[in-house]
């Protein structure tokens, strides 16, 4: 199964974190985020990885090539980071996932390994909605049916009609690969929308007629580290639980 992780961007509201290290490579309950989203992944079966990478991306190659040397992983350059956004990047590893389901993941977000279980239970095309806790204005949020269907994404959608916050992890099958790939290149390419968020794709496969399930994720913990807040925030929650077992499988990818 493939899996896309995107950590091309330069996260200024993490400065001075971020200064010398990408964001993705912070640690978070002592361990690199990055780190710990691979060993999940892995976990449940995933074992072809494509990283988005820009900034600072010679740390992210060394980092993941010496954490598991065996891991079947491309680097795919966004070079033009700094004046693109994450559609642009998501559209720059199509050759490697557009005929294929795949699982997307931004490279900031720390999460449960139910989470994804989650996600895997319910099937593709479906994407994690944290309904629990406040959501802000500027979250990207959800909308959905009373079967779970999603009707809006983004952040635009309002806070009192929302499902939820999607926090940053949807699974595609191969056909909606396919046509969200192609609405990426015209919106990126055609038509020159290299700074929106990928949720816009997301929207216009939806008003196409393809068919997101909102998998509400309950009580796990998801979230994504924007903000010195946030880093802090993720680090006391995890600081409260047993460490992390990033071991495990640095065997099994041995074996």
């Amino acid at each position: 199964m493939k899996a896309v992780i995107l950590a091309a961007g330069c996260a200024t509201r993490l400065r001075p974190y971020s200064d010398d290290t990408p964001k993705t490579l912070l640690s978070v309950g002592g361990v690199p985020i990055l780190r710990r989203t691979i060993t999940s992944l892995l976990r449940v079966g995933f074992d072809q990885f494509v990283i988005g990478t820009g900034y600072l991306e010679h740390m992210v190659r060394d980092a993941v090539t010496s954490w598991f040397p065996s891991l079947d992983v491309t680097f795919v350059s966004n070079e033009v980071f700094r004046s693109t956004n994450n559609a642009y990047s998501l559209l720059l590893t199509r050759e490697h996932v557009a005929d294929d389901g795949f699982i997307l993941l931004d490279g900031d977000v720390v999460f449960d390994l139910g989470v994804v279980e989650e996600l895997l239970e319910r099937g593709p095309d479906s994407l994690a909605v944290r309904s629990v806790g406040g959501i802000g204005l500027e979250e990207v949020k959800v909308t959905a049916d009373n079967q779970d269907r999603v009707l809006a994404i983004g952040k635009h959608v309002p806070v009192r009609s929302a499902m939820g916050e999607s926090v940053g992890i949807e699974w595609f099958s191969a056909a909606t690969s396919k046509r969200l790939f192609e609405v990426l290149a015209d919106r990126v390419t055609e038509q020159g929308l290299v700074n929106e968020y990928y949720e816009a794709a997301f929207q216009q496969i939806l008003d196409e007629g393809h068919t997101l399930y909102g998998v509400d994720i309950g009580s796990m913990y998801a979230t994504e580290i924007d903000t010195i807040d946030d880093l802090m925030a993720a680090n006391a929650r995890l600081a409260q639980r047993p460490a992390f077992d990033v071991a495990v499988h640095a065997v099994r990818l041995a074996v």
